[in-house]
């Protein structure tokens, strides 16, 4: 297949892609900006234009694609509903995003048992949830975002259980100080949110329902109750989506892809920005963009004016992941009987039985499913602290011609 070339190619087109490919083209360069969605925007941006189309200029951005393989250096396989097409580039910027973390307890595979920024989304792409009951439990600032949001379109949220104590969110609270826009959007999500029940150290242990979800338990200071629901949207933080920084031979870090000062990964040519480097909200993942896109066609001075601002976002990113750790009492949801990975139907009995990720593949067939591993691979990092050794092409399950068929020009 013929291979279109391009000086900067941008994968993601969320925040940091987006900010990346506002900044690439200014020296000239011929840019792509490549996403697996139907639209750019990413999570937080998706149905809302204005916030996004003001950062693409006059940059046509090729959506409905995702990467499947790398064939060569300098070359990425892309796969849509149509066909398939390959992609060149000298320089090339990873703005891949991160994923919500499930944690299994009981019940977690109940049909409208879901992810809470998936509820969102599928909210957002017409999902009717005017008058559901939905709980939101988890962890981290989203939640806040997404009871906002249901609230806003009719749901019914009965409760926000965040499982961060009150000393760790007071001590948040008082750091808000030194970041006064973060402060204000606190203020405007409680002003939202009056009148909903929002609780503490509390987290679901089963899921109740018959073919799916009616009832949640919940647990808070050795006290557990029933509240009925038509949704839960559970999610305990996000986790970077680093299977295509992995498979082009990044290295990576404690909290995601490693960088330079100019957001370069350990790959000379290949830059990361945004949530696959660390979890750190939508302001640090537009400055890394920027500072990439900067980088990337060759005016690391104008990165360099950015570095003070993204250390401000990034202290305030630190506070965020100290104040939204995830507690160590929620290992003990996950039963012998439970299922750990959906795909396979493996339990976490015959799991942690294993000696590792690798021997749970090969005894198990535990992440290697349709999801490869993206919903269970965070679950047992988590709960058996293994991380996966290894991304292998296909990225996506894929057609086999998209991998064998052959290249010209």
């Amino acid at each position: 297949m013929p291979v279109s070339t391009y000086d900067i190619a941008i994968v993601g087109a969320g925040p940091a892609g987006l900010a990346a490919a506002r900044r690439a083209p200014e020296s000239g360069a011929r840019v792509a900006l490549l996403d697996d969605n139907p639209k750019p925007g990413g999570q937080i941006w998706r149905s809302d234009p204005a916030q996004w189309r003001p950062l693409l200029g006059n940059l046509d951005p090729i959506c409905g694609v995702r990467v499947v393989a790398v064939p060569e250096p300098g070359i990425l396989t892309l796969e849509k509903f149509d066909g398939d097409i390959e992609i060149g580039y000298r320089k090339l910027i990873l703005a891949t995003g991160a994923r919500e973390r499930f944690l299994p307890f009981p019940g977690w595979t109940l049909p409208n048992v879901m992810g809470a920024g998936g509820l969102q989304a599928l909210a957002k792409s017409g999902l009717p949830i005017e008058g559901k009951k939905v709980i939101i439990a988890g962890s981290g600032p989203l939640l806040l975002a997404v009871a906002k949001y249901m609230r806003a379109h009719g749901a019914k949220v009965r409760l926000v259980a965040e499982q961060a104590g009150d000393a760790a969110l007071f001590r948040f609270a008082l750091g808000l100080v030194r970041h006064p826009g973060k402060l204000l959007q606190t203020l405007q999500f409680g002003a939202a949110l009056l009148g909903i029940r929002h609780r503490t150290s509390c987290w679901p242990i089963a899921a109740d329902g018959s073919g799916q979800l009616e009832s949640v338990t919940l647990y808070r200071a050795g006290k557990t109750w029933k509240e009925p629901c038509d949704y839960l949207a559970c999610g305990f933080g996000l986790i970077p989506n680093v299977e295509v920084p992995v498979l082009l031979g990044c290295r990576l870090g404690e909290t995601g892809v490693e960088v330079d000062d100019y957001q370069q990964t350990s790959v000379p040519g290949v830059y990361a920005a945004g949530e696959v480097t660390s979890i750190g909200g939508l302001d640090l993942s537009l400055v890394e963009g920027e500072i990439a896109g900067y980088a990337a066609a060759g005016k690391p001075e104008m990165a360099a004016r950015l570095f003070a601002a993204r250390a401000r976002h990034r202290q305030f990113a630190y506070s965020l992941e100290k104040a939204f750790a995830l507690r160590e009492e929620l290992k003990n949801l996950t039963q012998d009987d439970t299922l750990v990975c959906r795909c396979e139907d493996v339990s976490f009995g015959r799991v942690r039985q294993c000696s590792g990720w690798r021997d749970a593949k090969l005894h198990t067939r535990c992440g290697m499913g349709p999801c490869q591993g993206r919903v269970c691979g965070g679950a047992v990092e988590f709960l058996l602290g293994w991380k996966s050794e290894s991304v292998r092409p296909p990225v996506f399950p894929a057609r086999i011609g998209s991998l064998s068929g052959p290249r010209s020009g």
